[in-house]
Formats: C-alpha cells, sequence, structure tokens
C-alpha cells in the first residue's frame, strides 16, 4: 500500500458519505488510499471514474437515501464508464441483496476490509467483487495514507465495533466486536498531527468508554492522560460514549486535563426507565442523571448533548413526557433526534412496531420545538461573554463571514477582519440563534 501504480494515474474518484462522523473519517481513509495507489480525487459526480458511496445502516432513512442516490448513478453510468463502489455498514450488512436490487453496483466492500482497497482496485475489472469479511484483528491503515477535509481539526480512530446489543442497535452487526487500535499507533498520529499544525483532535469509536490498550490494557482514562501531554493539540474531544461505561475516572481525567474540552455527548435515547430496559441499554434515568450530576459538580460549565429516539416499541405517552422532563432538566446545548425504525437482525425488529407513523411524527416535533426553545435560552444568556473559538474558515452560506466552534462544540459565526481561518481567536457574542451563535472577532 502506497507505491503508486501507473495504471491508476488518470483515474478520478469521487466519495459520498452518508452518516457520522465515522464514515467520514473512513471515507478519508478510503481516499488516502486511492490517493496512493495514484487515483485523483475529483469535486463532482460527472468528471468521475470510480464513484464509492459510504453508507450508514443506523436508520432506514439512511438505507432509502442509498437506493435514491444509486439510481442516479445507474442513470450516469448509462451515459458513461464508471466504476460504482458501495463501502459501509450498508455495505456490510446487505450484501448480496444489494446487488440483486442494483445491478449497476461494480464492488461491495465493508468497513472491515478497506485495507484490501489496491487488491480490489486492480480486480475491479475482472468481475463484481463483495468484499465483507471480517477479522478480530486490528488491521492498521498507516495514517500517513488519510487524505483528510480539514487541516485544522482531524479525526484520530481508538477502537471499532461494539458489544452491547442494544435491542434497536444495528452497529454490532455492520461494525462487529469491540476491538481496540493500540494505544502507540494513536498517539503517533496524534504527535503527527501536531507536527502538521492541527490544533483539535476527536478521538472516534462506537464506545470509547470502553478501550482497552491491546499492548498494555491501559484503559480510556490512561488514554485521555498521554494524548493530553502532546505539544501542539489544543482541544481534545471524543465521541461516543456509552452511559453504563462512563467511569468516575474518565470525569475526573476530563477535569484533571486542561486540553480536553468541557464538553460531552452522552446518548441517553430515553427519559423513560421503562424504555430503556426494552433498549437494553444498561442503566436507569436515575442512573444517567446522577452522571449528569457528576459531570456539572466537576465542571459546572460542562456542554452536554445526546441523542433521543422516539417511538420505540411500547412507548407509552408518559414515558415520551419523562424524556421531555429530562430535557428540561438537563438542558442538553444540542439533541440528535430520530423516530425510531426496526433495523434487520435486532431484538426491537421482532416486536411489533406499535407506535403509529404519525404519533411518532407528533412526538418528534413536540421534543424538537422544547429542544430549540431551550437551546435558544441557552444561547442568549451567552450574548455579551467573549469566548475562545476554533475557526474552521469561510462560512458556506457567507463567504464575508467565518465559522467555527467554541469548546462547547457550538457554532459560532463571526467577523474578521484578518484571514484568522485554522486559528484560535477571541469572539465576542452578539447574537444568536437556537442553533449557533453570531459574534465579532477582538483582538
Amino acid at each position: 500500500m502506497g507505491k503508486q501504480l501507473k495504471n491508476f494515474e488518470n483515474m478520478k474518484f469521487y466519495i459520498h458519505t452518508f452518516g457520522c462522523q465515522m464514515n467520514v473519517n473512513d471515507s478519508e481513509r478510503i481516499a488516502g488510499i486511492l490517493a496512493a495507489e495514484g487515483a485523483q480525487p475529483s469535486n463532482t459526480i460527472e468528471d468521475s471514474d470510480i464513484i464509492i458511496v459510504n453508507t450508514c445502516a443506523v436508520r432506514e432513512k439512511s438505507v432509502d437515501k442509498l437506493h435514491s442516490f444509486l439510481g442516479r448513478l445507474n442513470s450516469l453510468k448509462k451515459r458513461k464508464k464508471i466504476k460504482i463502489w458501495v463501502a459501509g455498514c450498508v455495505a456490510q450488512l446487505y450484501r448480496s441483496e444489494l446487488l440483486e436490487r442494483n445491478p449497476c453496483i461494480d464492488v461491495i466492500i465493508g468497513p472491515d476490509n478497506y485495507w484490501k482497497i489496491p487488491e480490489i482496485l486492480s480486480n475491479q475489472e475482472k468481475e463484481k467483487i463483495i468484499s465483507t469479511t471480517w477479522s478480530r484483528k486490528w488491521h492498521e491503515i498507516p495514517h500517513v495514507l488519510t487524505l483528510r477535509n480539514s487541516r485544522t481539526s482531524a479525526y484520530v480512530t481508538i477502537m471499532e465495533g461494539c458489544n452491547n446489543f442494544c435491542s434497536y442497535c444495528v452497529v454490532p452487526f455492520t461494525r462487529g466486536r469491540e476491538k481496540f487500535r493500540p494505544m502507540q499507533n494513536i498517539l503517533m498520529e496524534t504527535k503527527d498531527l501536531a507536527k502538521n499544525g492541527y490544533k483539535e483532535i476527536q478521538l472516534l469509536g462506537q464506545n470509547v468508554n470502553s478501550y482497552n490498550d491491546p499492548l498494555t490494557g491501559k484503559r480510556f482514562s490512561d488514554l485521555l492522560k498521554e494524548v493530553n501531554k502532546i505539544d501542539g493539540i489544543e482541544w481534545i474531544r471524543f465521541i461516543s460514549s456509552h452511559p453504563k461505561d462512563f467511569t468516575i475516572d474518565i470525569a475526573r481525567m476530563m477535569k484533571k486535563s486542561k486540553k480536553v474540552c468541557n464538553q460531552l455527548h452522552l446518548p441517553l435515547q430515553s427519559g423513560s426507565s421503562t424504555v430503556l430496559k426494552s433498549m437494553k441499554r444498561g442503566y436507569t434515568r436515575e442512573e444517567y442523571l446522577k452522571k449528569i450530576s457528576i459531570l456539572r459538580d466537576l465542571m459546572p460549565d460542562i456542554s452536554l448533548s445526546t441523542d433521543i429516539i422516539v417511538g420505540f416499541p411500547g412507548e407509552t405517552e408518559k414515558d415520551f413526557c419523562e424524556t421531555l422532563s429530562i430535557l428540561r432538566e438537563v438542558r442538553f446545548t444540542n439533541i440528535f433526534s430520530f423516530r425510531y425504525s426496526p433495523r434487520p437482525l435486532t431484538s426491537s425488529a421482532l416486536t411489533k412496531d406499535s407506535i403509529p407513523f404519525i404519533e411518532k411524527k407528533r412526538r418528534l416535533t413536540e421534543l424538537q420545538n422544547l429542544q430549540k426553545e431551550i437551546q435558544l435560552n441557552i444561547n442568549k444568556l451567552l450574548i455579551d461573554r467573549v469566548m475562545r473559538v476554533l475557526c474552521l474558515g469561510k462560512s458556506k452560506k457567507d463567504p464575508e463571514i467565518y465559522s467555527g466552534r467554541n469548546e462547547g462544540y457550538q457554532v459560532v459565526n463571526f467577523q474578521s477582519k484578518n484571514n484568522v481561518s485554522g486559528k484560535f481567536v477571541n469572539a465576542k457574542i452578539t447574537g444568536c440563534g437556537p442553533h449557533s451563535l453570531i459574534g465579532t472577532a477582538i483582538p
């Protein structure tokens, strides 16, 4: 891997990504492997020889988007000679069924097989390829190959897979069982990122709290301690955490480590202990709130975000109201909220989807309206404050405005007389909406 092959020097590729930060990071690694083989990234689908769709299977809506996108690619393939690859979680979950429904696909490749891309690239002209094998072994893809979208903030994968088998979640069937990247490799990548000017890293995994270095047995709190020592990196974040595995040691290390942001994404899913038990989450409402209390005692200004599912089978109106009450009590800075949809192979899929779609839609709307009100009130309290912001570049909506995030991971759109892309700035907050802050850079 990494030796350019002459056959691919004139080949262009385009990657379309659905899903979470893990998928985005996977796409960056796929792009880097292809570039190392001589292929060139393209800005448009029409100008590409290989089109790779990196997929998410967490919700039914994501799968529907994939099939819609593949319809567009099938039309393009009738006009132009292209190769279509489907990568990621849907590729792993559906495999041959994808080919039956979409004969335009040339390659199916699962998340544990990206290290095989050079071989697949060489053989893609011969036949349709399905590469979705599993391995307990960690396959280290040299981090120098990663073709990153940002020059300021970088993802660093620390583990893959999940052992929790929540009743609604397909991740153990698409990403496999937990396996952990050696800590020495994580630290080496982070040091190289610091040398190359990166200011922020985000440690990634399906359940980072369960991290266990395969060489030394050191845990996630130990990893945070070691990453905190690396010169050049100024902000450290991590995602995702599972509440049942989030320990007091991790909270204390967050407090102790100057570079670990006072910000945490801690997926709740439901505010009802009854529903949480049906979801097989491994904690109660009371246990979740106790951990929030510990975090706020240690870090009073911590910014919290979460995931919520509404309309889970058997969720009553009382259960739903308990979720609303947690939003009012915790006052999350942000939430990611979804209607329940049954996923294949999960245990909840065997239960009747008892909540009508119109009721799920009503609950989601009510939940999101409440959260919008909470966020607006939180943001209004920040007006006139000066805060540190990491500028990620120009705003996509207005090229005259810069955009970045504060320590709490809130979007800050601000004016500046100087080019501050990739830099930390102090910004005075002058206004807000429910989803972002407005400000002005100050000396």
